[in-house]
């Protein structure tokens, strides 16, 4: 996270208050208090619960946010961003994260509104999809700072992004505006567990990578994985990772099967990139995710591929670059979000 002071993602918000974070993700929910210069006070966590009924996921949420009330800055918060893994709908504040089985359509906005107001804080609240809260992220304090158009997504094991369009940030009706990984790039091409086909999700995933090298007769050795940088979509360790990291190993090593996954892989983002830069002017893509930590075994395909894709005269020069926040990007992107999508509090008479 920047050391330095950064402006607040409006203006009209940088005399205001902390915003109330909260990231909802499979593995961990996690809290803190954002400042209108960036940084985070009163973090906390907790392991998001596995084998517990919709409640019991409900109760680490309200947990953290008992974590958050106990500090000095509490009555000082102005709003609550809530970020969370989708899908989610935004109009009627509710998720069903692919991650967490136990939440099907649940109010996670509702919920969390209550849980503040039982601690004395009735703040506008907003949730935000992963996705979008990353670009929010992104665009105050990371790679497309300065940048009025982007293009920001998550290559994990799935394919998420979201859109900044004219300094504001675009999540759309249900908060789904920017979901690349669900854009068609292969109109013959496999189907897709959205019940697409040949989507970008399909092809360019931790699990479609590591998925596609294992049928063209990769096998990965008892080292695959160790060193490559790549997480978010390793396995359990202990034996050979047939996985997005093993693959990356191995195309680090020169394996030709494993290059040509992640050229694959490459390739499938660049159209998807082009398609959007086309559709919407966006002069940048920000990539991060697990499988973007493979560096330049992603990134030099993608490059390489988005020549021969982005070719009219506004598009050909769209750039594509690392996210730079790495695993700030949850809560920060959850206060950024609610900073650009809330109303400013009243200033102080």
């Amino acid at each position: 996270m920047p050391s330095a002071p950064f402006p607040a993602p409006r203006a009209a918000a940088a005399a205001s208050g902390p915003t109330v974070a909260i990231d909802i993700g499979g593995t961990k929910i996690a809290g803190a208090l954002v400042h209108p210069d960036g940084t985070m006070t009163a973090t906390t966590r907790r392991p998001t619960p596995r084998g517990a009924d919709a409640d019991g996921v409900m109760a680490a949420v309200a947990e953290v946010v008992a974590d958050l009330s106990e500090s000095p800055l509490w009555a000082s918060a102005v709003r609550c961003g809530i970020g969370s893994a989708g899908p989610v709908d935004t109009s009627r504040g509710t998720v069903s994260p692919v991650n967490i089985g136990a939440w099907r359509e649940f109010p996670v906005q509702e919920r969390v509104v209550a849980e503040l107001a039982a601690r004395g804080a009735d703040l506008p609240t907003v949730l935000a999809g992963d996705g979008v809260a990353m670009t929010a992220a992104e665009h105050w304090l990371g790679a497309a700072r300065g940048h009025a158009n982007a293009l920001c997504m998550v290559v994990s094991t799935g394919v998420g992004g979201g859109l900044i369009l004219n300094n504001q940030l675009h999540p759309g009706p249900t908060g789904n505006a920017g979901h690349i990984g669900h854009i068609s790039v292969a109109f013959d091409g496999e189907p897709c567990a959205c019940g697409g086909h040949g989507c970008v999700e399909s092809i360019a995933s931790g699990t479609a990578i590591a998925r596609w090298a294992l049928e063209q007769g990769w096998r990965p050795s008892s080292t695959a994985g160790v060193g490559a940088g790549v997480t978010g979509v390793k396995g359990s360790g202990g034996g050979p990772d047939a996985t997005a990291a093993g693959v990356a190993a191995a195309a680090a090593e020169g394996d030709p099967i494993a290059l040509a996954a992640f050229d694959r892989a490459g390739r499938a983002l660049a159209a998807a990139i082009a398609a959007t830069a086309t559709l919407v002017e966006t002069d940048i893509a920000v990539i991060g995710g697990g499988v973007a930590a493979a560096g330049d075994t992603l990134f030099a395909p993608i490059r390489s591929h988005l020549a021969a894709y982005a070719t009219l005269s506004f598009v050909k020069d769209v750039q594509v670059v690392p996210a730079m926040l790495g695993t700030h990007a949850g809560l920060i992107g959850a206060a950024a979000a609610a900073t650009m999508l809330l109303p400013s509090p009243p200033s102080p008479s």
